[in-house]
């Protein structure tokens, strides 16, 4: 049997029948489509997801974003939510609209989250070219803005005919539901061919069950990172995002348990363990806890465990400073498992673990680092309290009471600027999907879009997108479509007038806060010097329909967020806070290159330094078997 549709409608129609199922649970695939529409794909998708609506059938809810960039932050909000097993597709009419999902799809990618992205694309039939929007390239008539993609997508197909629809469609869903190779997955859909009708074949429209499995390590490699475990004298774990994505926390904790080995996290694995967890160290890495740096420096086997070792990570290669340290790298990607020079162990966190702990023959490891986690808990606590009275309030001062006012269930989302930073070092993450910063990509406007997302995945929830008012400005507006959906999400707006984490950086490289201020230029220095820009973030907020509730010290925030739990509604609370008011540091570096020659003293100065500390790094390229 054959149904004739358009290639939009067999499009929405396939997607709803599409379901993934690990462990025996199973879930919708692509949960519903965020879009907007122009006329690229007014006539499209935009038809299909309007019949689908008002037939019922088949089910496939649509939300109407306000940007496209913030659209796909959304779609990997909920995916990273639903532990990659569920996401949501993106539709954007051409031109513009299509290529403001860039910078949406390189975080996805770099993220290794599953998003879908339907961006229009100019007339396959090329009746009336150039139509408007599109991009001519002399050399070729086959290429348009779209082609940018590819470098960003995992996967990447353009629909030039209505029977190529069904392969491009079973590729995306290969790649969205392959845990070793997801990311963004584009399918550029000509503006006419999605109008365009064809009898498709029955089968496509099927069930269809994407069974995600677990894949299991070689027994083989598992004695040999077994065996190099078993010599260490001071081994570390580093936790990242896939222990979290395959729910290997219960793994984790038992493993840590049973050998004593401290396990440090990254920006994605917090929360793999419990703060308090008696193995528990912290951060790792330029934004992480001493604790952490200081037993990496020491340690002689590294044992990481679903992380990709970012920069951040690795203190840009000067985190591990023993002579002879080897790696053990247990991913679902070998392109991940073989960094560092490591003894690869590809497979499923949580697979590898089960099946690494009985080969260490109970081997256990005593370490002195408890003693020192204390003394770090404390100095939190000083952060969290550090000043009273009229004096403008910490960032720390806000991290600690948004901390505290936390459920254990509740989420915390950011994603650049300082407060990535000071979140790794300070916050408390006492659930696996508690803490969700974006740092992969470090996307400012991130932050809102990507609350949405979340609180989509899971309502039952309470989300707070803690958003400085850089990225505000770059991103807000997608709190109308939370508004618009009835989605409640409390946001926590830091005003400091500028980039504090750029402003920071900029002194550390000797380039003295320049441009990272919002202030009045200065006519007579031509520097943004003057006095502060009179913008009231609260106020547009409260234009946008928010509830707002401006803050002025530590204790309004606490009684505002009191307030905003117990609202049904979309709340920002506005709090300023001294850009130049530091918490404590971790102690590490991170690699940012300073300018060889300056006739300015203070750029002269940072080169003498910025040179000491590159004497650390080290190219780890000593197998690790």
């Amino acid at each position: 049997m054959k149904h004739r549709l358009t290639v939009a409608q067999a499009t929405v129609r396939f997607l709803a029948n599409q379901f993934t199922e690990r462990d025996g649970v199973r879930q919708r695939a692509v949960a519903g489509f965020l879009g907007i529409f122009g006329h690229g794909n007014v006539a499209g998708i935009g038809q299909a997801l309007l019949q689908a609506q008002r037939s019922g059938t088949p089910e496939m809810p649509y939300r109407l974003a306000r940007n496209e960039q913030a659209m796909v932050h959304t779609a990997a909000g909920y995916a990273r939510m639903r532990n990659r097993l569920s996401t949501m597709a993106c539709t954007t009419s051409i031109g513009p609209g299509a290529t403001n999902m860039l910078t949406g799809a390189a975080l996805a990618t770099v993220n290794r989250i599953p998003v879908l992205l339907f961006p229009s694309d100019v007339f396959a039939t090329r009746v009336a070219v150039p139509v408007l929007q599109e991009l001519e390239d002399p050399r070729s008539g086959d290429v348009s803005v779209n082609d940018a993609f590819r470098p960003l997508s995992r996967f990447f197909d353009r629909v030039w005919r209505p029977e190529q629809l069904p392969q491009a469609l079973l590729g995306a869903m290969r790649v969205l539901t392959d845990p070793a190779e997801t990311g963004a997955v584009t399918v550029c859909l000509p503006q006419d061919v999605q109008a365009e009708a064809y009898e498709y074949p029955d089968e496509l429209f099927a069930e269809r069950t994407w069974h995600v499995t677990r894949p299991a390590p070689d027994p083989l490699a598992v004695e040999r990172a077994a065996a190099v475990i078993r010599g260490a004298r001071r081994p570390l774990i580093v936790a990242g995002g896939g222990v979290i994505y395959s729910e290997a926390s219960v793994q984790l904790d038992r493993f840590a348990r049973e050998t004593g080995i401290p396990v440090a996290d990254t920006q994605a694995g917090k929360g793999a363990l419990s703060w308090d967890h008696p193995n528990a160290v912290g951060g790792l890495g330029a934004t992480g806890s001493p604790v952490a740096n200081r037993l990496a420096a020491h340690a002689d086997v590294v044992l990481g465990i679903g992380t990709r070792y970012s920069d951040f990570t690795t203190a840009s290669r000067t985190a591990f400073r023993h002579p002879q340290v080897r790696f053990v790298n247990l991913n679902v990607v070998s392109f991940d498992a073989a960094k560092l020079g490591a003894l690869s162990l590809v497979a499923d966190a949580r697979a590898g673990l089960t099946a690494l702990r009985p080969a260490l023959h109970g081997r256990r490891f005593t370490g002195d680092f408890h003693d020192d986690v204390a003394a770090w808990n404390a100095r939190v606590d000083r952060a969290y309290r550090e000043r009273k009275g009229d004096h403008l309030p910490t960032q720390a001062e806000v991290i600690g009471v948004v901390n505290e006012a936390c459920g254990a269930r509740d989420v915390v989302v950011q994603a650049a600027g300082s407060l990535p930073g000071d979140l790794q070092r300070l916050w408390r993450a006492r659930d696996p999907k508690q803490y969700h910063v974006e740092y992969g990509y470090s996307c400012m406007g991130f932050e809102i879009a990507g609350a949405l997302g979340i609180k989509l995945a899971d309502p039952s929830r309470e989300v707070y997108a803690l958003v400085g008012d850089g990225s505000y400005l770059m991103m807000a507006q997608e709190m109308v479509t939370a508004l618009a959906e009835g989605v409640k999400l409390i946001v926590v707006l830091v005003q400091n007038h500028g980039f504090a984490s750029i402003g920071s950086l900029s002194e550390q490289v000797g380039s003295q806060r320049f441009g990272t201020s919002y202030r009045y230029k200065s006519a007579q220095t031509g520097d943004y010097d003057g006095a502060l820009l009179p913008v009231d973030l609260a106020l547009n907020a409260e234009s946008l329909g928010a509830s707002v509730i401006r803050c002025r010290t530590a204790a309004d925030l606490a009684e505002g967020l009191k307030r905003a739990r117990e609202a049904d509604r979309l709340t920002v609370l506005h709090i300023e806070t001294d850009p130049l008011a530091a918490g404590p540091g971790s102690e590490s570096w991170w690699d940012v290159p300073v300018a060889q020659i300056a006739t300015l003293h203070s750029t002269r100065h940072a080169l003498t330094g910025y040179l000491e500390r590159k004497r650390d790094q080290r190219h780890h390229l000593r197998p690790g078997g």
